[in-house]
């Protein structure tokens, strides 16, 4: 990025030699993504064959290639129902929420140029908070609805839609400053607090069986897993992932600053709606059937930064298979660490994730934006 404010003169004359540099050093980034995916998929087979009924890699595999119709490795009845019922489904969604919090904190934390923030800065997680508890607690939703005859589609609903509405309040708040990265930041926090008050609020009035369910949420988790929730939650992951990749290079050259990046011939305003709704969208999506799971999308875009820099070419795909590793990995170790009975996986997270935080803000002497 220094190289990027550095420069001057014609932005036509600047651009192939901004190219050439982020060209540099192609090689250990691919490797990054590569060792990430073969990290990540030595994890889907560890975390399958463990839990309470333990099988073995062996079994997985057979179990999986039974399925369609390749009996190499014959696996009996159990590992067949475990595997493709209990495990995989639940190995699937923490992969994809992985992904999407921490493609969705690369992003916003080169989008508003601060290394602190992640997918719930703008006050998703308080908003999602909301809506959870509003479905739990009084049984109703933003659209309508029992919640005796929809309960977990009106809490997923609820969810998502006031996840999604903490960012457009923030966006428009802060288009009255013109849209400066820190006021959009500031009238997160507020919006978020004030979704936490209304948390509160239900907390409070709340009868004890809802009050310990809302908990139980808000601590994060995949008790619900199956593949009906997969097959919602991968469409929006890749799809938003997908477009967020489209934006890559854009947001290289925002990180050098707006003036740098409007004389390049980026649509600042543009790509920050699009980065930003893109990015609520996802962490979105998978906040509203997981609950929330804190850290996922702080740590991993700044390890894989350490690793290969700030190229958003590499640093979102790598930063995504960082947090479905770490998510997995947590999980697997909330369901395992005291079996039979599971932790909620955003202890495990915040336990992980909280000492790099600390680690950032004390230690750190690398400044990632100019």
């Amino acid at each position: 990025m220094d190289l990027l404010a550095g420069m001057s003169g014609p932005a036509e004359k600047n651009l192939p030699a901004v190219k050439a540099a982020y060209s540099r050093y192609t090689g250990r980034k691919v490797l990054l993504l590569i060792v990430l995916l073969g990290v990540l998929l030595l994890g889907i087979l560890y975390s399958t064959a463990v839990g309470a009924a333990g099988i073995s890699g062996k079994d997985v595999i057979g179990a999986i290639l039974a399925r369609w119709g390749l009996k190499v490795f014959p696996a009996s009845e159990l590992a067949q129902t475990v595997v493709w019922q209990l495990r995989l489904p639940r190995v699937f969604l923490a992969v994809l929420t992985g992904m999407s919090l921490a493609g969705a904190g690369a992003v916003m934390q080169g989008v508003l140029r601060n290394p602190l923030v992640s997918p719930y800065t703008l006050g998703l997680s308080s908003g999602a908070a909301f809506g959870a508890a509003m479905a739990i607690v009084l049984g109703t939703g933003l659209l309508g609805g029992s919640y005796l005859a929809l309960s977990k589609w009106l809490i997923v609903t609820n969810a998502f839609i006031f996840g999604a509405l903490t960012m457009v309040l923030a966006y428009l708040l802060a288009t009255f400053k013109g849209l400066a990265p820190e006021v959009l930041v500031l009238g997160g926090v507020a919006i978020g607090y004030l979704f936490q008050a209304g948390v509160s609020l239900l907390k409070y009035i709340s009868n004890h069986e809802a009050l310990r369910e809302l908990v139980v949420w808000l601590m994060g988790g995949f008790w619900g897993a199956n593949w009906q929730t997969v097959g919602l939650v991968a469409p929006v992951v890749f799809g938003s992932i997908g477009g967020l990749l489209y934006f890559a290079w854009d947001l290289n050259v925002l990180g050098a600053g707006e003036e740098v990046a409007a004389n390049l011939g980026v649509n600042v305003s543009r790509v920050r709606l699009f980065t930003l709704g893109l990015s609520t969208l996802v962490a979105s999506a998978a906040v509203a059937f997981t609950g929330i799971i804190g850290f996922i999308g702080l740590v991993s875009p700044h390890i894989c930064r350490m690793l290969i820099g700030s190229d958003n070419r590499f640093l979102i795909p790598s930063s995504c298979l960082m947090g479905a590793v770490l998510l997995l990995f947590s999980d697997t170790l909330a369901r395992t660490v005291i079996a039979p009975t599971e932790l909620p996986v955003g202890i495990i997270t915040a336990l992980m994730g909280s000492p790099f935080f600390i680690y950032l803000l004390i230690k750190k002497k690398r400044q990632w934006w100019g």
